[in-house]
């Protein structure tokens, strides 16, 4: 019925963890999924054996290790027993009620994107799926532990097979490359369906900068290239139709306009961040000056603090650069 694919990380330290937790809840949903792991990364071989899974080693890689989407994507259609497909990130438990949204859509459209957003929740131990009632001890433990993700990137995509004709190869995990999925569905006129109210995604919080190094790096600004800029930045926010338990409603245009602008300033204020953090400050001050422009109140605290320190820092360098001046030796030329 269904094809879950992803390429995980190494299965090293805290992240093996989490994504033996995201595996195993995938490999307990019902009726059951095909599950592919794609990637030679340290355990993932194992893993695919350990829960029933099809390993697939051979996945194309950029200049730097990284695996590109495109590659990514084409692997899993090959290989793929279902018409329905679906990538999620490997750090993303899901439970019964996504497999109760999945068939729901696809009885009512041929084509469609179905996404959503998370709960981020602390997880650093292996869950207890042995427990008969694994499944409403973590819904309860993520309503009590747990904090509503914001409406982003998405952490999964379900589509029919042949759906996307060409992606782009875009750097997996250096950011971005979400959010051209959801802009390529919206610009082929095919329904984007959030789902949110209907299934519970958990995402189990980790460290990005210890779990994948320079993500700040020069792929991501490769991605943000290859999307077109964020113009092309399309987020759960832009859905046309939403989920609930008893329909799939579409939204209005005039709504969807008004969000699409509220959301493109957002994300311009994200990437502008996202360029400081790369220490592309120039980058960052366009990001954020259209930003405001289009809407004021994306200047929140979040926003200023990077805002100043970026304009701080700019200063600091002018002033040290006068003093060395100031105090360096002269020297006067004799003939």
């Amino acid at each position: 019925m269904l094809t879950l694919f992803a390429i995980p990380k190494p299965f090293r330290g805290d992240v093996g963890v989490i994504q033996r937790n995201a595996i195993k809840s995938w490999a307990m949903l019902r009726p059951a999924c095909q599950i592919v792991l794609l990637g030679d990364d340290d355990g993932t071989r194992d893993v695919a054996k350990e829960y029933g899974a099809q390993h697939v080693s051979e996945v194309a890689r950029n200049e730097f290790g990284t695996p590109l989407l495109d590659a990514v994507f084409a692997a899993a259609e090959r290989v793929a027993t279902n018409d329905v497909l679906c990538y999620v990130n490997a750090d993303i438990m899901l439970m019964s009620d996504f497999m109760a949204a999945v068939p729901r859509l696809a009885g009512q459209m041929q084509r469609f994107l179905m996404i959503g957003q998370r709960w981020d929740v602390d997880i650093d131990a292996p869950w207890e799926f042995e427990q008969r009632d694994w499944e409403e001890r973590l819904r309860s433990y993520v309503c009590t532990h747990g904090a509503f993700h914001d409406p982003y990137g998405p952490d999964y995509f379900v589509f029919p097979r042949g759906f996307w004709q060409a992606v782009p190869p875009f750097a997996v995990g250096r950011f971005f490359w979400e959010y051209w999925l959801v802009f390529r569905a919206r610009s082929l006129g095919v329904p984007v369906v959030d789902a949110t109210r209907c299934v519970m995604a958990i995402h189990q919080t980790h460290d990005y900068d210890r779990v994948t190094p320079g993500v700040w790096g020069p792929e991501t600004r490769r991605n943000v290239a290859m999307a077109g800029g964020p113009e092309h930045f399309f987020t759960v926010g832009d859905a046309t139709h939403i989920m609930t338990q008893r329909s799939i409603d579409p939204m209005r245009p005039s709504d969807l306009r008004a969000k699409r602008a509220h959301y493109r300033s957002r994300i311009l204020a994200r990437v502008g961040i996202d360029h400081y953090v790369a220490a592309d400050v120039g980058a960052a001050w366009r990001a954020w000056g259209q930003a405001v422009m289009a809407d004021p109140s994306v200047v929140t605290p979040r926003l200023l603090l990077p805002m100043a320190k970026s304009l701080l820092g700019s200063r600091i360098l002018r002033w040290s650069r006068r003093l060395r001046g100031r105090h360096s030796p002269r020297f006067t030329r004799t003939a």
